[in-house]
């Protein structure tokens, strides 16, 4: 199974059959649900807007997570302006449908967290 150079799996690739396994291939990095939880609680965002977020994500990362829940259909990419080439990002029904999940982990974490 070849890996991307980015040492990220396919996504056609799930390195097992588990529910959960092949979640977190898609989900399960650092930045990928703080992208999803700023396009829940804002709605669709622009690139600019993803970087002024308090965790300051690297740009190069903030571009594979967009390109990759593109990839899977969670986000939708649309135009907003044509020179230079500017786009926002927003939520599917299949990334909306992440929003229990990051509830659960919102309240679990309020419960637990230090």
């Amino acid at each position: 199974m070849a890996a991307k150079a980015s040492g990220k799996r396919a996504l056609a690739e799930p390195r097992s059959e588990c529910p959960v396994g092949k979640a977190l291939d898609l989900l399960g990095d650092r930045w990928t649900l703080l992208v999803i939880r700023d396009m829940a609680i804002n709605g669709e965002r622009t690139y600019n807007e993803f970087l002024a977020a308090p965790e300051s994500i690297p740009t190069n990362t903030l571009a594979l997570r967009l390109k990759r829940l593109e990839e899977a259909s969670v986000v939708v990419k649309e135009p907003y302006q044509q020179n230079p080439p500017r786009y926002t990002y927003k939520l599917t029904d299949k990334g909306r449908d992440l929003l229990p999940v990051l509830r659960s982990l919102r309240d679990w974490s309020l419960a637990y967290g230090d």
